[in-house]
C-alpha cells in the first residue's frame, strides 16, 4: 500500500513538472515572436485590434493570424506597371497582411480618371488623390456622402500613434471638410520640386549657375542657340514642362513673382494666384522666354510622359520635377551624352525665390462609404502600419541583399532594386515623414546624396507653401471651372503673342470684379483665417 501511494504521488509531481515546463516554453516562444527593434511587435492590418499596429507588451501572445485583408485601391502609376508578385510587393503585402487589388492609372491620365470616378460615384474601396481636399469634384463627392468621415474612428489618435507622430504636422487641416477628416495623408517631404538645369552644358559655355531669373533666361538663350548635344542642329529645347504651362514648375516660378504670398483685395477678399495681378507679370516673363526660343512652340500641350522622355534623352536644358529624379535623369542622358550633370536652382525674382515647398501631405487616401464600418477600421489599421518607420524604409529601399546593399553605411539599390523600388512603390501607404524623401536618390551613393542635400538644403528656408492649399470655398469651386479653360487659353495667347499682356491684365481684372468672384474671395478669406488661426 505504501509503495502504491508513493507511486501516485511521484506521478502527480511529474505531471505538474511537465505542465510547468510546457508553459515556460510557450512563454519564451511568444516573447521571441513578438520582440522587434524598439520592443514592439510588427503586425499589419487585420491583426485583431483596431489601430494597434504595434503592441509594446511582449509578454502577451499575438492574436491568431487572420486571412490577409483584401483591399481594392485606385492609385497613380508613375513608372512601369508593377508585378504585384515581385519581391517588393510580395514583402509589402506579407508584412501588412493584406492582399491589394490595385487599379494603376498612369500619372498623365490620373487627373482625368479621378474626375470621372468622382462624377460617376462608382468608387473603389480606397481612392487616392494627389491633391488635398480642394478639388471641386472631390468636395462635391464628400458632401454627397461618398466617403467615410474618419473623425470618429481616429478620435484622439491614441490608437493610431504612427498617424499621430510619424506624419507631417497639421496634415488633418489639408484633408478636412467642414471640420471633419475624410482621408489619411500621403506623407511627402516639404522639399520636393526643383527647377533643374544641365550644369555640364553651363560648364561647356563657361557660365556660372544662375541665381536670378535674368541670369537663368540668358543662360537658356545661349544653350538653345548652341549645339551642345552635338547632333549638328540647333534643336535643343530650353525650358520644358507638361500639361498647362510648365506644371510642376508653375508654383516655383510663381514664387519668384510673389504668387505664393497671400494676396487680398481692398475688401479683404483672398485672391487666388490665377487672378492675382502679379500673375500677369509672370506671363510677361514667359512671353520673353517664348520670344527667345526658350519655350517650345508646343509648350502648352506637352504631356508628362513626353516631357520625361525629352529630358531623359538629353533634348532639353531645364525641367521642373521632384529632386530625387536627378540621378535617374543623369544616368539616362549619359547613355548618349556622357557626363550629364543636373543642378536645382533657387532663382531670385521680383517677389522672392523660385522655390515651391510642399505642404507635407500630397493628397490622401479616401475610404468609400460602400465599405462596411468594421472593414473601415481594418483599413485604417493598414494605413497606421504603413506610417511606421519599418514600412517606410521598405518603400524606399526594399530588402537588403535583394533590393539594396549597404556600402559605407549607405543603402544603395541593386539592379533589381532600381526596377522595383520607385515612385510607384511608395504609393500604397501613408509612409512616415522624411525630410529628404524627395531629395535622396535610392540608386545614388552616400556621397551623391549628401551633395544633393547640400545643394538644396536652403530651400526649406527660402521657399514658400502655396497659401491656397487647404482653402475651401463652394463658390470658387463652382465658378472657377466655368472660366478655367478660357483662362488657360488667354494665358497661352498672351505668351505666344496673339494678345498683348495689357489685354491679359484687363481680362483677369474683369474676372476679379465679377460678383461671384467677389463672393468667392470673401469665402476664401474666411477659410484662410480659419486654417491659419
Amino acid at each position: 500500500m505504501k509503495k502504491r501511494m508513493l507511486s501516485v504521488v511521484l506521478g502527480i509531481v511529474m505531471l505538474f513538472s511537465l505542465i510547468a515546463g510546457c508553459a515556460a516554453g510557450n512563454k519564451s516562444q511568444n516573447e521571441s515572436a513578438t520582440g522587434t527593434s524598439g520592443g514592439q511587435a510588427s503586425s499589419g492590418a487585420n491583426s485583431g485590434g483596431s489601430g494597434n499596429a504595434a503592441s509594446g507588451d511582449s509578454s502577451k501572445p499575438e492574436p491568431e493570424q487572420k486571412e490577409p485583408l483584401q483591399i481594392k485601391m485606385f492609385l497613380g502609376l508613375y513608372n512601369e506597371l508593377p508585378d504585384m508578385n515581385d519581391a517588393f510587393w510580395t514583402e509589402w503585402q506579407k508584412r501588412a497582411n493584406v492582399k491589394l487589388d490595385i487599379e494603376w492609372v498612369p500619372s498623365g491620365d490620373l487627373e482625368t480618371k479621378t474626375e470621372l470616378l468622382l462624377s460617376s460615384g462608382d468608387l473603389p474601396e480606397v481612392m487616392m488623390t494627389q491633391n488635398n481636399a480642394t478639388r471641386p469634384a472631390l468636395i462635391r463627392a464628400i458632401k454627397s456622402g461618398a466617403f467615410w468621415d474618419l473623425t470618429p474612428f481616429l478620435g484622439d489618435f491614441s490608437n493610431y500613434p504612427n498617424l499621430r507622430d510619424n506624419t507631417p504636422p497639421n496634415w488633418q487641416k489639408y484633408l478636412s471638410v467642414d471640420g471633419k477628416i475624410y482621408a489619411v495623408p500621403r506623407s511627402r517631404s516639404r522639399i520636393d520640386i526643383g527647377i533643374k538645369i544641365r550644369k555640364d552644358w553651363l560648364d561647356q559655355l563657361g557660365l556660372p549657375v544662375p541665381t536670378t531669373l535674368d541670369e537663368y533666361r540668358n543662360a537658356l538663350k545661349m544653350i538653345v542657340e548652341s549645339d551642345l548635344d552635338g547632333n549638328g542642329a540647333k534643336d535643343t529645347l530650353g525650358l520644358i514642362g507638361h500639361d498647362f504651362l510648365v506644371a510642376d514648375g508653375d508654383n516655383a516660378f510663381g514664387a519668384a513673382f510673389g504668387l505664393l504670398d497671400p494676396h487680398f483685395d481692398e475688401n479683404g477678399g483672398f485672391i487666388p494666384k490665377q487672378l492675382n495681378p502679379k500673375y500677369a507679370d509672370m506671363v510677361e516673363w514667359f512671353r520673353g522666354l517664348y520670344a527667345d526660343g526658350i519655350l517650345p512652340k508646343e509648350f502648352s500641350v506637352i504631356k508628362k510622359t513626353q516631357a520625361e522622355e525629352l529630358y531623359k534623352t538629353g533634348r532639353a536644358a531645364s525641367y521642373a520635377r521632384s529632386i530625387w529624379w536627378d540621378k535617374e535623369f543623369e544616368d539616362s542622358i549619359s547613355k548618349t551624352q556622357p557626363g550629364a550633370k543636373i543642378v536645382n536652382l533657387a532663382l531670385q525674382g521680383p517677389g522672392g525665390w523660385s522655390v515651391d515647398l510642399a505642404a507635407g501631405t500630397n493628397g490622401g487616401f479616401y475610404i468609400s462609404k460602400k465599405v462596411p464600418e468594421e472593414k473601415v477600421k481594418q483599413i485604417l489599421d493598414y494605413f497606421e502600419f504603413t506610417a511606421s518607420d519599418e514600412m517606410t524604409d521598405l518603400a524606399y529601399y526594399g530588402l537588403e541583399g535583394i533590393h539594396h546593399t549597404v556600402v559605407d553605411g549607405q543603402k544603395v539599390l541593386t539592379e533589381q532594386g532600381v526596377k522595383e523600388i520607385n515612385t510607384t512603390a511608395k504609393g500604397a501607404g501613408v509612409l512616415a515623414y522624411a525630410k529628404w524623401g524627395k531629395v535622396d536618390s535610392a540608386s545614388g551613393t552616400k556621397e551623391y546624396n549628401e551633395a544633393k542635400r547640400k545643394e538644396v538644403e536652403h530651400f526649406d528656408q527660402v521657399g514658400k507653401v502655396d497659401p491656397m492649399v487647404g482653402l475651401l470655398s463652394d463658390t470658387w469651386n463652382n465658378e472657377w471651372p466655368k472660366y478655367q479653360q478660357e483662362w488657360q487659353t488667354m494665358v497661352t495667347r498672351a505668351i505666344v503673342g496673339q494678345i498683348s499682356v495689357d489685354e491679359f491684365r484687363s481680362y483677369i481684372d474683369r474676372l476679379r470684379n465679377l460678383p461671384e468672384m467677389q463672393k468667392a474671395f470673401q469665402e476664401l478669406a474666411e477659410s484662410y483665417k480659419s486654417l491659419n488661426s
